[in-house]
């Protein structure tokens, strides 16, 4: 009885707190990716003026990563527990293992970058040691612009598979997801602001599944005693 008591209010948590989990997610990346891409010189070959420029808001921004990677292992979590029952086993394998890999090159880019603002702190008189800040920036761009973005792609496409296979967003999602995720996999070389199409689609999902929720009627949610 005490089972069937906590089914309902689970249902009616799991897609408000996956859609919470994934606005916060959404709003850090885009904030961080956002800072960075304004604070770092597109070109390859910059000397690191920035570093003196605009090194504390390139610091804020990979600050701000971790908190990210936070609310996204929990919108990983509470989505896989929205689909229960009719989750894929093969698409769920692929849903759970580029969602985490992502998370991984996405940490391991901002750990590369932290590494070098710290690295130009401890120099004396701040001075930029040309190799090491090369070697560090092409590092920590290929990271998160080639295989951080690719798996972004894998995660979308095995998301909206299973959506389009449960219903759990609406089918035009789905394939602007796909879409989406192809331009990310087919897209060629560095660009820089490619990234920002996938958590401006896990927003606009997550905002659905929360306008969604907030439709669900009040009855149905158990009274405590």
């Amino acid at each position: 009885m005490e089972q069937d008591m906590r089914r309902p209010r689970a249902r009616l948590t799991t897609p408000r707190a996956a859609a919470v989990a994934g606005i916060l997610f959404s709003v850090l990346l885009i904030i961080s990716i956002v800072l960075i891409r304004l604070s770092i010189p597109d070109q390859p070959h910059d000397t690191g003026g920035w570093l003196k420029e605009n090194g504390r808001a390139v610091t804020l921004a990979l600050n701000l990563v971790p908190f990210a990677g936070i609310a996204f292992l929990w919108f990983i979590g509470v989505v896989r527990d929205r689909i229960g029952e009719y989750e894929d086993r093969f698409f769920a394998t692929v849903f759970l293992g580029s969602g985490l890999l992502f998370l991984a090159m996405l940490f391991a880019s901002a750990a590369t970058a932290g590494g070098l603002l710290a690295f130009y702190q401890t120099v004396s008189g701040n001075q930029i040691v040309p190799d090491i800040y090369n070697y560090s920036r092409t590092i920590s761009l290929h990271i998160v612009n080639v295989y951080a973005v690719k798996m972004a792609g894998v995660f979308m496409i095995s998301t909206c598979t299973l959506a389009h296979r449960t219903g759990i967003f609406p089918r035009w999602m789905a394939y602007l997801g796909f879409v989406l995720a192809l331009f990310l996999l087919l897209s060629v070389g560095f660009s820089y602001w490619a990234i920002l199409v996938f958590p401006l689609w896990v927003l606009l999902i997550s905002i659905h599944i929360l306008l969604a929720n907030l439709h669900i009627p009040k009855e149905y949610i158990p009274q405590e005693s």
